[in-house]
């Protein structure tokens, strides 16, 4: 009896630790989905998460090895996906998240760049020393296609998306986005997610 006591009593103990851990994303959703306080404006279009849960991309780092975007779990990913030969959009985009990063200060370490390469292209020695911290996988085009949702008129080239700690994408900026509106939108998601 006083096993089974314990047990129970070890259940409650570890479901409490889950709910404390969890709060901060919970109560960030809700500020987002459900109370959406008047004046609220964000610059990114908010995406539910139910709708383009994270899949498996099959997708490699530039050497051969196997390596999933879930491995970054844990931190706010921001996402680009792009050919391996990055025109200047492209090279933007990538200057842009790492400049977003620099900008959150003590907050940067809560957050990971990744560009997904949709194809084989040789990538450029100097790009890659130049982004260096940029996560940098190789995935099929199609698979990204089915998964990232566009605006009309762009494609998945166009964005940089977010996605949150747990793994859910969440959040897609416009094509040409402006960085220090995209700032704002970091902030509060870092902000509302913060723990303690």
């Amino acid at each position: 009896m006083e096993k089974s006591v314990n047990k129970s009593s070890g259940r409650w103990k570890l479901f409490l630790i889950v709910a404390v851990c969890a709060a901060p994303m919970v109560f960030s959703y809700l500020a987002y989905y459900v109370i959406k306080p008047e004046g609220r404006t964000n610059y990114g279009a908010i995406l539910d998460p139910r709708q383009y849960p994270m899949p498996k991309l099959g997708s490699t780092l530039l050497g051969g090895e196997s390596k999933e975007l879930d491995a970054y779990k844990g931190k706010w990913i921001m996402l680009q996906a792009d050919s391996g030969d990055c025109a200047e959009a492209c090279k933007k985009k990538l200057y842009d998240m790492r400049q977003l990063r620099l900008i959150q200060g003590k907050e940067m370490d809560r957050i990971e760049r990744v560009w997904l390469i949709t194809d084989d292209k040789p990538i450029d020695t100097v790009l890659i020393r130049e982004y260096d911290g940029t996560r940098m996988l190789q995935v099929k085009p199609e698979l990204l296609k089915a998964w990232l949702p566009t605006e009309s008129g762009t494609s998945i080239n166009d964005h940089i998306y977010m996605i949150d700690p747990l793994g859910n994408l969440m959040m897609r900026f416009p094509k040409d986005a402006d960085p220090n509106k995209v700032k704002k939108d970091i902030i509060k998601l870092l902000k509302a997610s913060a723990i303690g």
